[in-house]
């Protein structure tokens, strides 16, 4: 907007986007502050269009939240025009995953927690590994065929089931 002045956030080893646009960026969300640097957050990866950093509550051994740096509500506002972004989201998830030397996909979760079921209406994917070292309450958290999460594999399919976006 006219007359804000806009700063360009620093950061140590890990380039950062430019400042996101009013309508992409919501001062409220606590997502929002950290892919733009405004909260002190370890981003495990950044680049122009998502970012990841440790959940601050994990459920797991690793526990990363994969969140698009432009304001995006929750899975449930999603179309069909989206299933590009949440396979980027979960690429992204497995690349970090990688990195810290986790490269057995079969004990790995991603998902969303579908609303009302969300703290933080900002998009995130959790990236949950190992499954089978999850606590009884994640298990509850994250739990497969419930009505409050939905894995990545699932929303994909509800949006490409999703009529073109007018």
């Amino acid at each position: 907007m006219a007359g804000e002045e806009v700063t360009q956030p620093s950061y140590n080893d890990i380039s950062k986007p430019k400042s996101v646009a009013a309508l992409e960026y919501n001062k409220k969300c606590i997502f929002c502050k950290i892919v733009n640097n405004e909260i002190e957050t370890e981003l495990l990866h950044c680049d122009e269009e998502i970012s990841c950093f440790r959940d601050i509550r994990p459920g797991a051994p690793h526990h990363y939240l994969v969140v698009p740096n432009k304001h995006v509500g929750n899975c449930k506002s999603l179309s069909k025009e989206h299933v590009p972004l949440v396979k980027r989201m979960v690429e992204t998830g497995k690349d970090i995953l990688q990195k810290n030397n986790l490269t057995d996909l079969s004990d790995v979760r991603f998902g969303f927690h579908w609303p009302p079921f969300c703290s933080v209406t900002h998009l995130h994917l959790h990236v949950l590994a190992p499954v089978s070292q999850m606590g009884f309450m994640s298990r509850f958290f994250y739990r497969l065929n419930s009505y409050w999460f939905i894995t990545a594999d699932q929303l994909i399919e509800h949006l490409n089931s999703k009529g073109e976006t007018n």
